[in-house]
């Protein structure tokens, strides 16, 4: 905090303005040209924030490269006491976030206040300067009625110079922060997806803006952020003319042009809404329009003459744009190579060191996993003769690596023991156990590889040297073709495969190179340096993209289905499979001598069964169920189900009365859902993130997977009116995600410890004793009715599901789970079973897979 007084190089402190997420601003007096100015100040503690201090420099580096009277005008940087500082002229006023607190702004006005941003935005844009967090917060009203663009802090700055930066959510008022760039209900559909934004983002972030003032209601309003990103996506706002009488139908018109959702239809310019704003308003920059007074007559010629320049341009640009489309070169597609022909899951594919043969793992027709090879132009594949086998990667040399006896541990989660063999034959020799990821470095001397230890996920390399470890799970490790770093997807939780793509170098530096996609698998380096994956920012179908080691990325294919990157060769062709996924719901509802298909969409995910198996409750995640998810409620019957709400469900309380779950990205708000009458609860959990929780009997409060900034996941019980949270467990402990893991009688939960290990533990004590006569990659996932014993098993196809009696460590067979078609069927969810075991549903994932090589994809 500076006092009156102080000096920062020529300027004094007169009195302080305000502080905010970017540091504090003082009025200053410029000693030298002796003018008010304001001073803002990094304090020293945020100095060393490399986020802070680099959005710091980039809003006074892009500022100070405009010269406009719509943009606050930056006079000169420095640092006092290691504090950088940053002198832009004084404003006295109001932001227009003041303003339109005490009601709509008059539609002259508002056109004209919209009329200075687009001026200032065609500024900025011209100089390659894209804002992307528009808002009235950043508008800043001068007394004079002057309209001044502010905060240029998540700026994307093109030209003349690039960034190479990862910009941070604004922490402002009205920001929900953490989710993607930008402000929550003044992003643009691109913003909320990931993508990239350009000057038609901001023109999206404009006509909000714009509505906003003339109507005062905001365009997209939710109670959550995820809502209003789903309204931004999905949903028109209501007609001006609807919310607010006497708007203009012309400046109706520009606001929905501005809000379209594709880009595309959009304004292409700042200087077209300009235009078309001064064209409503009556006046231009340089000219003064017409007085009332003129006579019709007088103005005949000047409109004919703006006729026929309009009607000459009009052919001009026509000519144009038909030159350019036959003289431009065609581009030519990429060709498709399908390479196999047999119904079944491929897991992974790897080009040979020849180029021409291709590796791969597969299960066919509902067999074991197992190696086989093909080779371009070729239609049959041959077996390797090893069977119950994955293909982990492929040396330079010829051998491989491989993960023997792979056994799925969750949705995504494979482990195994790593072996290695040569292409050319031979038993493979055991290496290391419980291996997730193995890759070879350029030279086929040495392996990196990714495992699960303690609770955390490690990446090593060499084997035993830890280059990065995460809470979450590591997938796809790639060496880069000099060997000098490895590029990973970093996926942040173990529940689900959202990741951002990374690179790490040999010295443990780690840089995140994209936004956090909703899915996030496969990955391999091109020719040319960059790291190729395929992922989607939202939904399930996941696309090809491309991202330099500066951070550019760039999409490259789309195409129907799920895409699942393998490799790339040295001479540019890809290696990808196309997948189908589906999860299905089999059930033996009470009374019904066999199973149903209680499959409802494409994503049918079981999330819990009431006591006498009459009600399912279960959510579709795929593309069916939205950007946010679905939750659903049916009865076992299979009566068609009730659609509760958007987001991901837990748990079904004893009462059956309330749902519990999330809205989707937010993960630290937990909503309550009455299942028939009654209101819905949304209760903030603070600093907390929440993952998985159970309603305990007594039906207001949960035990729930939760962690705080910093730590590893521990279980804690919730009171759920209060919010008040209370840990059971020590950190490193979860839960087998998907089931009801809570005893009858509310005294007991089934977790897991930091190396899976299934343990019995105390709610009252969180003292943790291990499930006896429990084998090798059992899980235990649930209680009998009377809470003597728990139901383990493996999540394997068929799937073998025992009786563990407590106390003695007795087990029994309950039943063998398998779906009359196994094909593609790679694991088996944890069953739900009614309190007497005689009823339950199951989920099976199916993924069916096409090999294809791909020639031409640049």
């Amino acid at each position: 905090m500076l006092n009156p007084g102080a000096k920062l190089g020529p300027y004094e402190i007169t009195g302080n303005l305000g502080a905010g997420g970017m540091g504090e601003v003082y009025r200053a007096r410029d000693t030298r040209l002796g003018r008010d100015v304001a001073v803002k100040v990094l304090p020293a503690t945020f100095s060393h924030d490399p986020d802070r201090l680099r959005r710091f420099e980039q809003e006074a580096r892009a500022t100070a490269a405009l010269n406009h009277p719509n943009i606050l005008a930056v006079f000169d940087i420095g640092t006092h006491e290691g504090s950088p500082y940053v002198v832009t002229e004084l404003l006295e006023g109001e932001t227009l976030r003041q303003k339109i607190q005490s009601g709509p702004v008059p539609v002259r006005k508002a056109t004209d206040y919209a009329l200075q941003i687009a001026r200032g935005l065609a500024a900025a844009h011209d100089q390659g300067i894209t804002h992307r967090d528009l808002k009235p917060e950043n508008l800043f009203l001068t007394k004079d009625g002057r309209i001044k663009i502010l905060d240029f802090g998540l700026a994307k700055v093109t030209q003349p110079q690039k960034s190479d930066s990862h910009d941070s959510p604004t922490l402002a008022s009205q920001t929900e922060p953490g989710l993607v760039l930008g402000t929550v209900g003044y992003m643009s559909p691109e913003q909320v997806r990931g993508k990239p934004a350009d000057a038609r983002s901001d023109l999206f972030s404009l006509g909000a803006i714009l509505y906003e003032m003339v109507s005062g209601k905001r365009a997209f309003h939710g109670e959550t952020a995820a809502e209003t990103m789903t309204a931004i996506l999905k949903t028109e706002p209501p007609h001006l003319s609807d919310v607010q009488q006497n708007i203009p139908v012309g400046l109706a018109r520009i606001v929905e042009h501005c809000l379209e959702k594709d880009s595309g239809n959009r304004f292409q310019s700042a200087r077209d809404v300009a235009f078309a704003l001064e064209a409503i308003s009556g006046s231009s920059s340089g000219t003064s329009a017409p007085s009332v007074g003129v006579p019709i007559a007088q103005l005949k010629p000047q409109i004919s003459s703006l006729w026929i320049a309009l009607a000459a341009g009009l052919v001009m640009a026509v000519l144009v744009f038909i030159i350019a489309r036959r003289t431009a070169p065609v581009a030519t597609p990429p060709e498709f190579h399908e390479l196999t022909f047999q119904r079944g899951t491929i897991q992974t594919a790897r080009f040979a060191p020849d180029g021409d043969t291709i590796i791969y793992a597969a299960a066919w027709s509902g067999k074991p996993m197992e190696l086989y090879s093909t080779r371009l132009g070729g239609t049959e594949s041959r077996t390797l003769g090893l069977t119950d086998t994955d293909l982990l990667a492929v040396s330079s040399n010829g051998e491989l690596a491989v993960r023997l006896t792979p056994r799925f541990y969750g949705a995504y989660a494979i482990s195994g023991t790593l072996a290695r063999t040569m292409l050319s034959g031979g038993s493979p020799r055991p290496v290391e156990n419980e291996i997730e990821f193995a890759d070879w470095t350029p030279d086929g001397r040495d392996l990196a590889i990714v495992r699960r230890v303690a609770g955390r996920t490690r990446l090593e390399f060499p084997v035993g040297k830890v280059l990065y470890e995460t809470v979450g799970w590591i997938g796809n490790p790639r060496f880069s073709p000099s060997g000098d770093s490895i590029a990973f997807i970093d996926h942040l939780s173990l529940w689900g495969d959202p990741g951002v793509v990374s690179v790490i170098d040999l010295a443990g530096h780690k840089k995140d190179l994209t936004p956090q996609f909703d899915t996030l698998q496969g990955l391999a380096w091109s020719p040319g340096g960059e790291i190729w994956f395929t992922g989607t920012i939202s939904g399930g179908a996941r696309e090809l993209h491309a991202v330099s080691r500066a951070g550019k990325e760039r999409t490259i294919a789309r195409v129907p289905g799920i895409l699942n990157l393998f490799d790339i060769s040295r001479s540019g062709r890809v290696l990808l499979s196309r997948d189908d996924w589906h999860v299905g719901i089999l059930a033996l509802p009470p009374g019904a001598a066999k199973e149903e298909d209680l499959t409802w969409m494409d994503f049918s995910a079981i999330r819990d069964i009431s006591s006498d198996g009459n009600l399912l409750l279960f959510d579709e995640s795929g593309a069916a169920g939205g950007l946010t998810g679905a939750i659903y409620l049916r009865k076992m019957d299979g009566s068609a189900p009730v659609r509760l709400s958007d987001g991901n469900s837990n748990s079904l309380s004893a009462d059956r009365k309330w749902v519990m779950g999330l809205t989707g990205f937010d993960l630290s708000h937990l909503i309550i859902l009455p299942t028939g009458t009654g209101q819905s609860q949304t209760v903030d959990l603070g600093s907390f993130s929440y993952h998985w929780g159970n309603w305990l009997p007594n039906g207001h409060q949960i035990v729930c997977v939760c962690n705080e900034p910093g730590h590893t996941s521990r279980i804690f019980r919730m009171d759920v009116p209060s919010g008040h949270f209370s840990p059971i467990t020590a950190e490193g402990v979860g839960t087998v995600n998907y089931t009801h893991f809570v005893s009858p009688d509310g005294q007991f939960f089934l977790g897991q410890d930091s190396d899976r290990n299934s343990l019995v533990y105390s709610v009252q004590s969180g003292e943790g004793k291990p499930v006896p006569g429990l084998n090798p990659a059992e899980v235990a996932f649930g209680w009998t009715g009377d809470g003597k014993s728990v139901y383990v098993y493996r999540p394997e196809v068929p799937a073998k599901v025992y009786e563990i009696e407590l106390s003695s460590g007795k087990r029994k067979l309950w039943k063998v789970l398998s779906p009359p078609d196994a094909t593609g069927i790679n694991f088996i969810r944890t069953p739900h079973i009614s309190a007497d075991g005689k009823w339950y549903a199951y989920n099976y994932n199916r993924v069916i897979s096409d090999l294809y090589l791909v020639d031409g994809v640049k």
